[in-house]
């Protein structure tokens, strides 16, 4: 074998381990459905306004108002069903005509599977729609990258 066939073998040999390497790794996917549950209002609230137009009395549903939130996060949409963790950050009223929020926060999972671990989200909430999507931007714990 000459040089040029030998680096020629050799060359192919390392992109077929390469690609054989790339095809056997398979990309963790986790499908989350949790429920996170606002009370400005109550004995129990868990979100407060923080700052707007009018000050700290602001109207979560006014353009400018900031609220902060420490909200239960449940498995289920009814307020009764397991407790798995804690949404906190804030949301800023950011649609001119009051109906869309801009907010960040974290899940943190303190029970079940995720346990420990926690989900950064961000992004636009346009609250008037019954079902939203939200960008994960980070994690830690079980959601690592």
């Amino acid at each position: 074998m000459n040089l040029t066939s030998s680096f020629f073998f050799i060359f192919t040999l390392i992109i077929f381990y390469t690609a054989y390497k790339f095809s056997t790794l398979q990309s963790k996917q986790t499908n989350l459905v949790f429920y996170v549950h606002d009370h400005f209002t109550g004995d129990h609230s868990t979100a407060s306004t923080v700052a707007g137009k009018t000050g700290p009395a602001s109207s979560i549903l006014n353009f400018g108002t900031v609220a902060i939130v420490d909200d239960p996060v449940t498995e289920g949409p009814n307020i009764d069903s397991a407790l798995i963790g804690r949404a906190q950050g804030m949301y800023i009223n950011s649609q001119l005509d009051g109906k869309g929020l801009y907010m960040v926060f974290s899940v943190i999972f303190t029970t079940g599977e995720f346990k420990g671990s926690s989900l950064e989200i961000q992004g636009s909430d346009i609250f008037t729609m019954k079902e939203r999507e939200f960008g994960v931007v980070s994690g830690t714990g079980y959601f690592r990258t």
